[in-house]
């Protein structure tokens, strides 16, 4: 086993693990194990059936998702730190549905500094590469316990400061979904970060967990800056994000790319049982810049959608527009 490496570089580290995954793995079954995951994440699957199965499928999972899920839930987790206190730390993590870690991955990214953390997946397969990968850190060596678990049938860990679920509703049954969803509520005590696919069926499960979640008592602190209803409409339109996943020489073999580079579209939530400092308003498209103006869509405070234009009459504001991304916050022009 190789010895741990630098633990203050999270996401090189993980690259690093990531990049020997397939090595002695047969080329066509690691395409077959990458084709059979795709139908399963684009079709309907069933609770009782993981999508999982053995080593191929969580080599073939860790290479081709990996790195996406990483990034879109660091992005995720950057929303959560920007609407928190600045000296707001969690001192506990449970990953439910965490699989090979990609989410612990990410908290140990955006939110420096040791915690004891839990990933629950039903997965054993998963849950072993998961740990082997964590072994190239020494901090999540010794921090993490990968358990073997299903929401309802096993006991979560109490008064836990932060809750992810990422790419895990989509698995589930309506009753299923709503129960992980309402466990992810009942062991935090601080904040509950919910990531899934930027589709929009992936919209409208994080919409119906936002609900569960401000029914159980959480404010919203990101994407929106709002706990009010969403203005966007199901079937109308859906909010989603964008993240800049760089490809390894490893991730175009198994996805069959050539572009260095691809866009994770995700759609995510984070509610928090304290007070949050939320954006102003939130860029929730990406901004069109033209000839001396940058039009900004917006979910304002106020809980509504509004399109702003800046102009180069806006002098610092403007250069600031032109900057901007999607899923920046904002604040409005005077």
């Amino acid at each position: 086993m190789n010895a741990p490496t630098d633990p203050h570089a999270p996401a090189d580290t993980l690259r690093s693990a990531l990049a020997g995954l397939l090595d002695g793995l047969p080329p066509t079954q690691a395409a077959r194990a990458v084709d059979r995951l795709i139908a399963n994440y684009r079709g309907t699957t069933p609770t009782d059936a993981p999508i999982l199965r053995d080593r191929a499928d969580v080599a073939a999972y860790a290479a081709y998702r990996m790195p996406a899920t990483f990034e879109a839930v660091c992005s995720a987790l950057g929303g959560l730190v920007g609407a928190a206190p600045a000296d707001w730390r969690p001192d506990g993590h449970l990953d439910i549905g965490g699989g090979t870690g990609a989410a612990v991955w990410a908290a140990h990214e955006t939110l420096p500094g040791a915690r004891p953390t839990t990933v629950l997946d039903w997965s054993e397969p998963a849950l072993t590469l998961g740990r082997e990968l964590a072994s190239r850190d020494a901090e999540l060596a010794r921090s993490v316990e990968w358990r073997r678990g299903r929401i309802g049938a096993t006991e979560l860990p109490a008064a836990v400061d932060l809750v992810t679920v990422s790419y895990v509703l989509k698995e589930l049954t309506d009753a299923d979904r709503a129960a992980v969803v309402d466990a992810a509520a009942q062991a935090s005590t601080g904040a509950v970060v919910i990531i899934e696919p930027g589709t929009p069926d992936g919209y409208t499960r994080i919409i119906e967990a936002r609900d569960r979640l401000i029914a159980a008592g959480f404010h919203i602190a990101a994407p929106c800056p709002h706990s009010a209803a969403c203005p966007i409409t199901p079937g109308d339109d859906w909010c989603h994000f964008s993240a800049r996943v760089s490809r390894s020489s490893l991730h175009r073999r198994v996805k069959g790319g050539s572009l260095a580079y691809e866009d994770e579209k995700f759609a995510y939530v984070a509610a928090t049982r304290f007070t949050p400092e939320p954006a102003p308003s939130r860029v929730v498209r990406r901004p069109q810049i033209r000839k001396g103006q940058v039009l900004l869509d917006l979910c304002g405070a106020e809980g509504g959608l509004d399109r702003v234009t800046v102009t180069k009459k806006h002098g610092a504001l403007y250069r600031e527009a032109r900057d901007a991304d999607w899923g920046d916050s904002w604040a409005q022009p005077r």
